[in-house]
């Protein structure tokens, strides 16, 4: 597809995480639809469905983190998976401390194609539960080590999120 005369944009990748997939980001889409459907229509499948909405989401952040607290949400989930200790009390400490009129200034996010090593695509055609959950783990690293220019303000916002969660 040609937007000008000198610009084309190819339509067998996700602009946003560069996987190959047909139909470029609607396909990207569909497929995140597709893995979503079977997380929620198989328990063993969505053990992981948090880290795997939220990786999509650091895949995708012109569409999944607009704000300043979906930015936070997002990214401290990722953070919360692969250092923190209680991971439900800290995505519920960070919840807590976003709800509200609460205005988080939203940074901005790494460029489209250096956002991971491995995209939504590396879940496409699992059967097996046991395989998914590795591989979402396998994926939801990559993509947090793309992100390694944030560790220290995701650190930092879940530190204030349980500081403020504790003083209530």
């Amino acid at each position: 597809m040609r937007t000008s005369k000198n610009e084309t944009i190819r339509d067998d990748h996700c602009e946003a995480c560069g996987a190959v997939v047909s139909e470029g980001r609607n396909g990207c889409q569909r497929l995140f639809d597709q893995i979503l459907a079977r997380e929620f229509g198989d328990y063993r499948f969505g053990r992981l469905h948090r880290l795997t909405v939220d990786t999509y989401s650091l895949q995708h952040p012109e569409q999944y983190m607009r704000s300043g607290k979906s930015f936070v949400a997002h990214l401290t989930g990722v953070c919360a998976a692969f250092e923190g200790g209680d991971v439900v009390a800290i995505n519920q400490a960070v919840q807590r401390w976003l709800n509200g009129p609460k205005v988080v200034e939203r940074p901005e996010e790494p460029p489209p194609g250096n956002r991971g090593e491995l995209t939504i695509v590396y879940l496409d055609g699992t059967t097996d539960a046991a395989d998914h959950i590795k591989r979402v783990q396998e994926w939801a690293r990559s993509t947090w080590s793309a992100w390694s220019a944030y560790h220290d303000l995701a650190r930092q916002w879940i530190d204030r999120a349980i500081t403020e969660s504790l003083s209530r």
